[in-house]
């Protein structure tokens, strides 16, 4: 067993402290080893009970954390019976686990496979052990009752940063007024989730909120569109039909786009809203426009303005209230929450779950988010189907989300650190200094440095093959010493070694 082999990883993903484990096995060493390893882990509070005790432990329905129920290898059934008994006696809620030991492992069998949310494997190894972790906290989220609670912002609106901070404070601000509202800011940055946060929590959100991309729909078409037509207006009007301004009466229509908006539509446009009505195409019955208008671009449109593309009293009518989106690369500091919050999200939508390491994290907050928001939420997508309910490490990120990171950027007990690390000769060769940089969220010192020990005696026994004297040599310490270590991380000697 190797304690130090567990450090949680995870980072500002990290959600596992202060749970409630149940761990029923009749295998008291394997039991403790466990109990050893996610106290180690800070997973939360561990008890062992023995099979059979746990009725005068836990109440009827009573909701748990989570149970580790240890097998009994020679005798499946057993394990059946009592995997059973706990599936009736606890909530729905409750996950339970099963553990056993790899070298005698059986295959799992129908009946108890529908009873358990995943297998820990002995030795424990952290990848699995994570994995597995992570199986737990999706059965229990997709088995608590959903929506508990109003939302009332959106995804890509989370976050602590100055910028996204400010965003929150001015939606707040204007949301309950009639003003017009402009957004501002690049595509993907959530624009649209903005205007839909105005809408929720303004006098208008029991009525329509119509979107309309200003930019995806052909100029001659554009006009019918937004005010509607009659009957044999233009040709193909074979009906009358309703117009956006029409179907968001009473509430709020989003130009989207609005800098794309055709000059010729502009003006009408400008007139609808200072006179708050509109005709249909083909008719000259004017309709009142009971709707409120939020608009949003990625454009500057200032420089359409001087340029000749955009009205400059149409961008006024419009500005009355700016709200500016910052880019993802401004505020890489909210990654990890918004990459928690699209987890979560897709979890919801049954589309499955993923969970990434501090180092993945870490090179998705140095990576430069030309998509912004959209970006990151197709990335998570992606690893979702590439590592489904699996746990991504750096290395399994696509190349160009860590192809740019600097060495010194890596975290503590990575590799290539650990490797300059380990060889001055080679820093002073080069002549060069390789700092480690202290991440933001700060190092738990003692668990990276436990980390950094047992990777280097690790790769001192692989290049040695096996050979304990020439792994001492190398690290440059004495035979009966780096056995002892050996001894204390777990470590098997991978050859006969002399």
């Amino acid at each position: 067993m190797v304690v130090s082999e567990f450090i949680d990883e995870s980072g500002a993903e990290n959600a596992l402290a202060s749970k409630c484990v149940l761990i029923v096995d009749g295998n008291s060493k394997r039991s403790e080893e466990l109990k050893l390893i996610l106290e180690f882990i800070d997973y939360g509070d561990v008890q062992i009970i023995g099979y059979g005790e746990w009725k005068d432990s836990i109440k009827q329905g009573q909701s748990l954390d989570i149970i580790i129920l240890g097998c009994t290898e020679e005798d499946e059934s057993r394990t059946l019976q009592e995997a059973q008994a706990l599936r009736e006696h606890v909530s729905e809620d409750t996950p339970i686990l099963s553990s056993c030991n790899r070298e005698k492992k059986l295959p799992v069998s129908n009946a108890l496979s529908k009873l358990i949310a995943g297998v820990i494997e002995y030795p424990v190894r952290y990848r699995q052990l994570h994995h597995t972790l992570h199986q737990a906290d999706i059965h229990r989220r997709s088995t608590l009752e959903p929506g508990s609670g109003t939302q009332t912002l959106f995804r890509s609106l989370v976050g602590n940063s100055p910028g996204i901070s400010m965003v929150r404070r001015l939606i707040e601000q204007v949301a309950n007024s009639e003003a017009n509202v402009l957004i501002l800011g690049e595509s993907g940055t959530g624009k649209e989730v903005v205007a839909r946060n105005l809408h929720y929590n303004s006098k208008r959100r029991d009525k329509p909120f119509v979107p309309v991309n200003c930019g995806a729909i052909p100029p001659d078409l554009l006009e019918s569109e937004l005010f509607g037509h009659e009957k044999g207006a233009f040709t193909g009007a074979i009906s009358a039909r309703q117009g956006r301004f029409e179907m968001a009466n009473g509430g709020t229509l989003f130009l989207d786009e609005i800098g794309d908006m055709p000059l010729a539509m502009q003006v009408k446009l400008l007139r609808v809203i200072q006179e708050r009505v509109f005709e249909r195409v083909g008719s000259n019955k004017s309709i009142k426009a009971n709707v409120r208008i939020i608009a949003a671009t990625h454009r500057d449109l200032d420089t359409e303005i001087a340029e000749g593309r955009f009205r400059e009293d149409l961008y006024y009518r419009l500005n009355v209230f700016p709200i500016d989106m910052p880019p993802l690369r401004d505020r890489a500091e909210d990654i990890p929450i918004l990459l928690n919050e699209l987890i979560t999200r897709m979890e919801r939508e049954g589309r499955g779950s993923v969970r990434l390491t501090q180092a993945a994290v870490s090179a998705l907050q140095q990576y430069n988010w030309l998509g912004n928001v959209r970006e990151l939420a197709n990335l998570i997508e992606r690893l979702i189907i590439m590592f489904p309910n699996g746990v991504v490490d750096l290395r399994d990120l696509p190349e160009k989300f860590r192809k740019d990171i600097p060495l010194e950027a890596l975290p503590v007990g990575e590799n290539i650190v650990a490797e300059t690390l380990a060889s001055p000769e080679a820093r002073q060769a080069a002549d060069v200094e390789v700092p480690v940089r202290l991440p933001d969220s700060g190092i738990n010192l003692k668990e990276h440095l436990l980390y950094l020990e047992s990777s280097l005696i690790k790769q001192a026994l692989d290049e040695s093959n096996g050979v304990v004297a020439h792994a001492a040599r190398k690290l440059n310490m004495r035979r009966t010493t780096l056995v002892e270590k050996m001894r204390k991380y777990g470590l098997q000697r991978a050859e006969k070694v002399s």
